[in-house]
């Protein structure tokens, strides 16, 4: 039976995490692939490390592997810790926020499953479903890295950006991955495009986006830095 690891990395969540994990819960996934989920508190400050203990104990029929980070390090080593962990032939990130729907892990699976993708990228940018209208400048940002990144790949995503990117596992881990905080993003797609004959795909995918006041992480400096990693893993 294939396997997909979902790999969840968590900072101060302990309001929404469950709902989150009730919703990969219910996800069933298509031609029948298990799910293996893997969880990375990056030293959270309130009671997320208690609020997934706590749904683990409730939840015993969810596969869940928990790790904990001693010292906050960023988002990007919560997922190194996770893809080292993945046992399954495909690995996707899900943020433990609740801006991307799991029921749609299925869209992101399907190009895998006919046989075309080795990659495949969920944009918030292309398709017909539901997108929450935030932050014209944010979207800007996104789409102007975007179009950087694909100077330096010679690739052409709509939303380099996004969370929700599926992966062959094996080409995953075998990328030597550095960037500890959010420039996990231009990292991953930089040395993912250098891999011989990959094949990278892109579906629409649904977003719920965040306000700052509900929890959203990442900010200019973030930006300034994606760009900073978009040309030094170029080279």
């Amino acid at each position: 039976m294939k396997k997909l690891s979902i790999i969840i990395p968590v900072y101060n969540e302990a309001n929404t995490v469950h709902l989150l994990l009730n919703k990969v819960k219910e996800v069933t996934l298509t031609n029948g692939i298990a799910k293996e989920v893997i969880i990375v508190n990056d030293c959270s400050t309130d009671n997320t490390k208690e609020a997934i203990e706590t749904y683990i104990h409730n939840n015993p029929e969810l596969q869940i592997q928990f790790f904990s980070h001693e010292k906050n390090k960023g988002k990007g080593a919560a997922l190194h810790t996770g893809i080292s962990k993945a046992t399954g032939e495909y690995t996707v990130i899900q943020d433990a926020d609740l801006e991307y729907n799991p029921e749609e892990f299925n869209i992101l699976l399907q190009p895998v499953l006919d046989g075309f993708a080795d990659v495949v990228y969920g944009s918030r940018f292309m398709g017909g479903n539901a997108h929450r209208v935030l932050f014209f400048w944010h979207t800007i940002g996104n789409k102007f890295l975007t179009f950087l990144s694909n100077m330096f790949t010679n690739l052409n995503l709509t939303d380099m950006e996004t969370c929700y990117k599926l992966f062959n596992t094996t080409m995953l881990q075998s990328l030597q991955l550095k960037e500890k905080r959010f420039g996990f993003e231009p990292e991953v797609t930089a040395k993912i495009a250098k891999i011989p004959k990959v094949r990278i795909y892109e579906v629409g995918i649904s977003y719920y986006g965040r306000t700052y006041e509900e929890g959203k992480k990442i900010n200019w400096k973030d930006g300034f830095h994606a760009l900073y990693c978009i040309v030094r893993y170029k080279f």
